[in-house]
């Protein structure tokens, strides 16, 4: 299996070397983002896109990111989308005045990746919740939402096809420093990738 490759943005954040040292069928590169005119991504299985990445930059490289998914590539990004570097991706909603149920993980469909993992422990980390996701994006007509934020139609986690690829988003901070000890979410990933699963 080819590499993933993970784009760091400028800083050490710990949530990249978490992905970096995980334990995976392949292993994951670091490079900076604002290399990307010059790398080849078809030597790449998969691109972590983390909250941090500078997404502007990204939108400038978006004709490159789009034949990357158009020819079988994978993309994994985390955060508020505010700028359009993915195809069919809109911006972000956020929820004014929110209480505890407007930001509970609601699990709408079962997936691979989140198996076993109760969505109790993405609402919270060590009793405080939010960290895990806090606002909604519109998914496009044809994805999968594994995850919504506090209603079912406020889609937080989904995975939608562009061409022969597809984009795992996440709608907050970085699905791999989630998961815990025994169920870290960056080796889910990666074998879901290996497998070359099917958008459902």
């Amino acid at each position: 299996m080819k590499p993933g490759l993970a784009f760091s943005f400028g800083y050490d954040d710990g949530s990249l070397h978490a992905l970096t040292s995980a334990r995976t069928e392949a292993e994951v590169l670091l490079r900076d983002v604002y290399s990307l005119p010059e790398i080849d991504l078809d030597d790449f299985s998969v691109l972590f896109v983390s909250m941090h990445s500078d997404q502007r930059f990204l939108a400038s490289r978006a004709p490159q990111i789009e034949e990357y998914l158009a020819g079988g590539g994978v993309v994994v990004a985390n955060g508020h989308y505010a700028y359009p570097y993915l195809p069919r991706m809109a911006g972000f909603h956020t929820i004014d005045n929110y209480r505890l149920s407007d930001i509970t993980v609601l699990r709408v469909a079962e997936h691979p990746i989140w198996h076993g993992i109760d969505p109790h422990d993405l609402t919270f980390r060590r009793g405080v919740s939010g960290f895990y996701g806090r606002v909604w994006h519109d998914a496009p007509a044809d994805a999968q939402i594994i995850h919504a934020l506090g209603k079912p139609d406020l889609p937080l986690d989904f995975i939608y096809p562009v061409r022969r690829g597809r984009v795992l988003f996440h709608g907050g901070n970085d699905l791999w420093s989630f998961g815990g000890d025994d169920k870290q979410l960056a080796p889910r990933i990666m074998q879901w990738v290996a497998e070359g699963r099917d958008v459902q």
